[in-house]
């Protein structure tokens, strides 16, 4: 039920096909949370564990985490963002975001003490490549919500991209969605400025083929959704370069 209800609020508030199917992943693991904990009969509301350690998080504590490290990146924590965090949490999570979650933003912000390599590793263990790719897009999101991706956010981004294990091609992919620059549609296709033009077409075919949203067919509507908006910049980058340098 929770996957269906944020992932069509999440695209009405948002207009973007991105956090929706974000909204449709949380929702999807609440959902799963929720049946495990009520046939378990355990660990009731805590979401994720790490293993091995006695404290508990659920996947809001976790996100707050990552996101703290976010606001913090360039050493002034802005209205903007908190607004942005305290609004994406309220429509994705309903009763399930509390002041304890702002509590816990509010301490690693104020401590420093943020465990991103254990909550990486935990979220790499549990969610599928493409989700964890989709956080990028929430964590850039609270960078660019000050109208300006810094170059401290982007690296403290940028690791955590790493951390949970998604590809640099993959990395800029996203980055270039929100940090636009001469090069963004190179990024993009994960190639340089200096390529040649042959060079380019190659880059657009292997990247076509490799994200094509046929690829994630099986896998349901939500995923071919984010798939297609991929496949879409993808596109976009290689028709502007045609444009620019004069090739079809």
């Amino acid at each position: 039920m929770y996957k269906f209800i944020l992932g069509i609020v999440a695209f009405y508030l948002t207009k973007s096909i991105g956090l929706g199917f974000l909204g449709f992943i949380i929702g999807g693991f609440i959902d799963k949370t929720q049946s495990n904990n009520g046939n378990s009969g355990e660990n009731q509301g805590t979401g994720f564990q790490y293993r091995g350690a006695s404290s508990k998080f659920d996947f809001q504590t976790m996100l707050m985490a990552l996101s703290a490290a976010v606001m913090k990146a360039d050493g002034k924590v802005l209205k903007a963002e908190l607004d942005f965090v305290k609004a994406f949490f309220t429509n994705q999570f309903g009763n399930k975001f509390t002041p304890e979650h702002l509590k816990s933003l509010k301490s690693y912000i104020d401590s420093g003490q943020i465990p991103m390599q254990e909550i990486c590793s935990e979220i790499r263990l549990k969610l599928p490549i493409e989700i964890r790719v989709q956080l990028l897009h929430y964590l850039f999101g609270i960078a660019k919500s000050d109208g300006n991706v810094s170059q401290s956010e982007m690296i403290v981004i940028e690791r955590i991209a790493s951390q949970l294990g998604v590809t640099a091609v993959e990395f800029d992919s996203v980055k270039n969605m929100f940090y636009r620059n001469v090069d963004s549609d190179y990024k993009i296709l994960g190639i340089d400025a200096s390529a040649s033009d042959e060079e380019v077409k190659k880059a657009y075919r292997k990247m076509a083929i490799t994200y094509h949203p046929d690829k994630v067919a099986q896998m349901g509507e939500e995923y071919q959704k984010g798939a297609k908006e991929k496949f879409q910049k993808i596109q976009d980058a290689y028709e502007t370069l045609k444009k620019r340098r004069g090739f079809k």
